[in-house]
């Protein structure tokens, strides 16, 4: 099993143990798991808080990039279409890959803002970004006095 591997069923077991749905002897089970792995189930986790750091092309079996993977899930949390059963399995995926869902501590409301701002303003300047994206993102910051 790579480590990659290994970290998503860390991952898997972590949910677990959070989810109400589960079982308190799976928790238990799951909690035993991971003991049991060890440093196997160790992942390096964002200086920002923001969740796990996969290097840069990072692929999981199927060959899917870990970083877009949980850019979908991240994605499906602001979806209006998205129902709350896969939010919520969202949020037990993100949670489980170190993911905050709050603002970090010391951060205010202006800074959060300016943080914001500037990931609009990076998309601008990105070749990668498609046109549609280039134009919300201008329109964005239009509108939040952003330029």
């Amino acid at each position: 099993m790579s480590t990659y591997d290994e970290k998503r069923v860390a991952a898997g077991l972590k949910a677990a143990i959070h989810n109400p749905n589960v079982s308190e002897e799976a928790k238990e089970r799951a909690q035993e798991r991971l003991e049991t792995m060890g440093a196997a189930a160790e992942t390096t986790a964002s200086p920002l808080g923001g969740g796990t750091v996969y290097p840069v092309g990072a692929t999981d079996e199927t060959g899917h990039e870990a970083n877009r993977v949980i850019g979908g899930y991240k994605a499906a949390l602001h979806n209006p279409r998205t129902s709350d059963e896969a939010k919520q399995h969202a949020r037990e995926i993100l949670a489980a890959d170190g993911y905050q869902f709050d603002r970090p501590e010391g951060v205010s409301e202006d800074e959060h803002q300016k943080r914001v701002n500037a990931g609009y303003k990076a998309a601008l300047n990105n070749p990668r970004v498609s046109d549609a994206a280039k134009l919300h993102a201008e329109r964005y910051l239009q509108e939040h006095a952003g330029l």
